[in-house]
């Protein structure tokens, strides 16, 4: 594929394409603007409570939505897609691929911020999958109180859940879900700096630009399998989710 003919952008002259860059600063230098205009109004939104002993399942057993803050006074949620009873492969790429990206945790911690996985699985299957992936973040099962937990939204679908405590008062400040998602992913954002971009068909490129990763999940998938599983394979880690931790 990297040896294949394609479509690339025009050459010009250093000066061409400097003056070119500099147009699209513009551009860029108002975007960033807009973003923290429109984070500014997110820190303006109202809140609401939630029931703070919510239960979770966590390597103990049963703990509260309260416990998962770890005594922060923050908690962003993630909520990851689960197919009970499925094989490592069935899993949600898309929740693979946003989860996968999410290592260092010290940053947020600073801020006093905890960040969660919150399955909406059972525990013991999730928990498999995620030592199978190697992943390094507190991870808990949703699956007992999930309705309550995403009440007015689809269960089921990915999701990215803030919340703030105050003592033990827990209220919901922040939800997103589809691409607001893509907020936990560097890949795209790297993508999007590169002359062919993503390479999707929803793209607006130059004719002859490829566009060839269908946005159906086999965007994240290679060989039947979401992209990161198959380097957690080449180590010997094993993907079956029915055996005893």
């Amino acid at each position: 594929m990297n040896d294949r003919p394609l479509a690339q952008p025009e050459i010009v002259t250093r000066a061409q394409f400097q003056q070119t860059r500099d147009e699209l600063l513009i551009r860029e230098k108002a975007h960033t603007r807009e973003s923290d205009a429109i984070a500014a109004a997110r820190r303006r939104l109202p809140m609401v409570e939630i029931d703070p002993n919510l239960e979770l399942t966590g390597p103990d057993g049963p703990v509260t939505l309260l416990d998962a803050f770890e005594g922060r006074r923050q908690l962003i949620a993630y909520y990851f897609m689960w197919h009970p009873g499925h094989p490592a492969p069935e899993q949600c790429e898309g929740c693979t691929w946003v989860t996968t990206q999410v290592a260092e945790l010290s940053y947020l911690h600073s801020r006093d911020i905890t960040y969660a996985v919150l399955c909406q699985g059972p525990y013991d299957e999730g928990s498999r999958y995620k030592e199978f992936m190697g992943w390094d973040v507190p991870w808990y099962s949703a699956q007992a109180s999930i309705d309550a937990l995403l009440v007015g939204r689809h269960v089921g679908m990915m999701h990215i859940v803030c919340y703030l405590r105050d003592a033990d008062r827990v209220f919901e400040t922040y939800w997103t879900t589809y691409r607001g998602v893509e907020v936990m992913d560097y890949n795209y954002a790297l993508m999007d700096l590169t002359a062919y971009g993503r390479q999707e068909p929803w793209e607006d490129s130059p004719p002859g630009w490829p566009q060839q990763w269908q946005v159906d999940g086999s965007n994240i998938r290679t060989n039947g399998r979401p992209i990161a599983q198959w380097s957690r394979l080449e180590t010997g880690r094993s993907d079956d989710l029915t055996a005893g931790p």
